[in-house]
């Protein structure tokens, strides 16, 4: 039924010169989005996945709501001394600076370190205690960053952070009748101090610190400084305090869907 859709649409595309891109989704059954095509900047597939263009909303609020809930790291925003980015495909590195250099424009700034690598080994090499804040950009349910949810890889990330440290990852949505990422959430409640979810319209994501201080993701310690935007052209499009309070506000369905294993 979903093909013989995607035909129809791209029909009715055609005769009025107006390209469709159609994407059939598995985590949602039942759901075609079609996206109106202007113009194709790249599209290619690399050894690991293809390129698709993320919204500043992600982007955002993955690293500026953890990052403002923190005690001045030494790797973060004005503050920051160094950043050390892993990634398992050079084509995204490459595609991102091609064409969107308003998102890589940090990879030339003399303080980041760009590996090309897979980001398991990458941590569990890392000396303890080093990172005052870990991202993880991936999914649990994307192939290649399955191993990034388990246990083992986990563990190495706790003992990457300095105490009190931050790690912050997607975890899926709430919205899924098999939330994937309940389980993880679950593992990283015992090894992590702290574990808290937040909302950001149909994505979750979840916050966890070390041994340490104790961190209230919740609260604002860094408030936003307007007047400091380090190499960007301007402030944030998306997040601001009141977005950083309003993501903890949960429906309850999410609460129960959080707290079910815990």
């Amino acid at each position: 039924m979903a093909d013989k859709m995607v035909d129809r649409i791209r029909a009715m595309g055609l005769n009025n010169k107006i390209e469709w891109y159609p994407v059939i989704s598995t985590e949602w059954p039942g759901e075609l989005r079609f996206y109106e095509v202007n113009k194709v900047l790249f599209h290619g597939k690399s050894e690991y996945q293809e390129f698709l263009k993320d919204e500043f909303v992600y982007q955002e609020m993955l690293t500026h709501l953890p990052l403002y809930s923190i005690p001045n790291p030494k790797k973060r925003h004005s503050s920051v001394e160094q950043i050390d980015i892993c990634e398992l495909d050079q084509m995204v590195i490459d595609v991102y600076k091609q064409f969107f250099p308003e998102i890589a424009v940090g990879c030339d700034d003399p303080r980041v370190n760009v590996y090309i690598n897979d980001g398991v080994a990458f941590l569990k090499a890392i000396p303890e205690g080093t990172y005052d804040a870990i991202v993880l950009d991936a999914f649990e349910c994307v192939a290649t960053a399955i191993e990034l949810a388990n246990k083992d890889f986990l563990e190495s990330v706790a003992r990457a952070l300095y105490p009190g440290g931050v790690m912050f990852a997607p975890a899926d949505s709430f919205w899924l009748d098999n939330f994937t990422q309940e389980d993880t959430i679950a593992e990283c409640r015992q090894i992590f101090k702290v574990s808290e979810i937040y909302l950001v319209g149909m994505i979750g994501f979840m916050l966890c610190s070390s041994d340490g201080p104790t961190i209230d993701f919740e609260k604002l310690v860094n408030p936003l400084d307007t007047k400091n935007n380090g190499v960007t052209k301007g402030p944030p499009k998306f997040y601001d305090s009141q977005i950083h309070a309003a993501a903890f506000c949960l429906p309850s369905f999410a609460k129960k869907v959080g707290s079910a294993k815990f």
